[in-house]
């Protein structure tokens, strides 16, 4: 049985291909249908980060796809995940969240020119341009654990352009004791309302506890 590691694989392929001059990396993207899934991912991250256009292949195409499962069973192995002993390894964790395609353009160059694999929105996408999440609700970036802590480094420079919409402040009620007007205590009793013609007239009866006094008023209570 094959016990490689992919994760670890990816990263010494992408070392690998980093090293390679334009021409070789082109020769090598000619017959990429034999490379594994990972040395495809990785291949294509390079040439992203360096400006290349993939050429077709001459044979039945076989695109490197944009949307890449995230189960760990989907691996160049075939170990299902308890038999798997990197799937640890392959566990996808959030590094950051943009709210914007610029944003997420941003991270996805950065992370490319590491040659960190990545997932975007919850459709794993591994380019921004083709997000459909909605980015008012923020768009998560994950990463493999085993990449995390290089990508960590490779976001160290990352500076969001917009920033999540900030929720209004909710207004702060003060409550304001009712006074009597004569003597100013706070000791009062509501008696009743008389009428329904508030508007027009003061309907509103009360008495002080401590001097007796007796008022009526539209309700309102100013500071």
């Amino acid at each position: 049985m094959n016990t490689r590691d992919p994760a670890a694989e990816w990263l010494r392929i992408a070392e690998h291909y980093r090293q390679m001059k334009n021409e070789e990396l082109l020769a090598l993207a000619r017959d990429r249908s034999g490379l594994a899934d990972y040395a495809q991912q990785a291949l294509a991250a390079e040439f992203r980060s360096r400006g290349l256009a993939l050429e077709p292949e001459p044979s039945e195409p076989q695109p490197i796809p944009d949307v890449v499962p995230v189960s760990s069973s989907d691996t160049a192995t075939g170990e299902s995940d308890e038999d798997d002993p990197y799937a640890d390894d392959r566990k996808l964790y959030e590094i950051c969240k943009v709210w914007s395609l610029r944003d997420a353009r941003q991270v996805q160059w950065l992370l490319d020119r590491a040659s960190i694999p990545f997932f975007m929105g919850p459709e794993k996408v591994t380019s921004a341009d083709v997000l459909t999440a909605n980015f008012a609700e923020g768009v998560t970036v994950q990463v493999m654990a085993i990449g995390f802590y290089w990508a960590q480094q490779a976001l160290q420079n990352y500076e969001p352009l917009d920033q999540p919409p900030t929720p209004p402040e909710e207004k702060e009620w003060k409550e304001i004791p009712v006074r009597c007007p004569r003597c100013q205590s706070t000791d009062v009793i509501f008696l009743d309302r008389t009428g329904d013609q508030c508007e027009t007239k003061p309907c509103f009866r009360w008495v002080c506890a401590a001097c007796r006094h007796r008022w009526q008023d539209d309700g309102l209570v100013k500071e």
